[in-house]
């Protein structure tokens, strides 16, 4: 999670990036990429069905009135960023981008210069009240009001003992009742080729831990989930036209849950 030397270690966002089709990636990260393309083909599903939930949550947040989102763990722009569908529904809507990647506050920076409602900060997802405290942070964000936070694909990056249940529940505890938080997550896999995903992707970047749909539950803690519950990021509040399709082996690794603090 620490910022690494840009260009000779593997960054998660960067080979993000790398697999959603993105420019800004360099040799070392495109290398991990090219693994998963070449040697473990049908597993880049993965990124695009967690972008696509992510902006179908981002959209009915919107959609439902929230005007304030804080993104952990946000990664390089793509196309159809936060802001741009939250802003798109609510005009104004106020959005804090938060990563550790030097790449990502640079890209980020330049994206959002002339965007007095969004902003990009240095932060990192296991020092919550550093995030809380920015700065920036209060400039944009009231949590007297409601705000979604999104933690998309970030929380497998975390082993157990640095206590992802804990981050979700300091947020949980200081925003406002209507708020909701979205997380998606890299769900056991009960393959011989999904166990090969789960251990590059841990062997690559030293640290993570991929859970069962019960341990992504808990993660929600008190907080009340909402429909469909936890499912595959696929068929997570699919657009029309696409409620039928059967994830495939892979497109079932990534899963996505919403609830809402009462």
């Amino acid at each position: 999670m620490a910022a690494d030397e840009v260009g000779r270690t593997p960054s998660i966002a960067r080979v993000y990036d790398y697999l959603l089709g993105g420019q800004d990636n360099y040799p070392v990260d495109r290398e991990i990429g090219d693994h998963f393309k070449v040697n473990l083909p049908g597993s880049v599903a993965i990124a695009h069905t967690n972008r696509g939930a992510l902006i179908r949550a981002v959209r009915a947040l919107a959609r439902t009135g929230i005007r304030q989102f804080i993104d952990l763990g946000s990664g390089l722009p793509t196309a159809d960023n936060v802001h741009q569908v939250a802003q798109r529904h609510q005009p104004g809507a106020a959005v804090v981008y938060v990563d550790t990647d030097p790449t990502v506050l640079a890209h980020g920076r330049t994206l959002l210069a002339e965007n007095e409602s969004t902003t990009v900060v240095q932060g990192d997802v296991r020092t919550p009240g550093a995030i809380f405290h920015h700065p920036e942070t209060e400039r944009l964000i009231d949590f007297g009001q409601p705000v979604g936070v999104i933690l998309s694909a970030v929380l497998h990056h975390l082993n157990d003992d640095e206590d992802p249940a804990g981050i979700v529940r300091y947020w949980a505890d200081r925003i406002a009742p209507g708020s909701h938080v979205f997380i998606s997550h890299f769900r056991c896999g009960r393959n011989g080729e999904t166990e090969a995903a789960q251990a590059k992707l841990i062997g690559t970047f030293g640290r993570g831990h991929w859970r069962t749909d019960a341990e992504l539950q808990a993660l929600f803690g008190a907080l009340s989930l909402q429909e469909p519950g936890i499912v595959p990021a696929v068929q997570w509040r699919p657009d029309p036209g696409e409620e039928s399709r059967v994830p495939t082996v892979w497109e079932q690794l990534i899963a996505a849950g919403l609830a809402r603090k009462s």
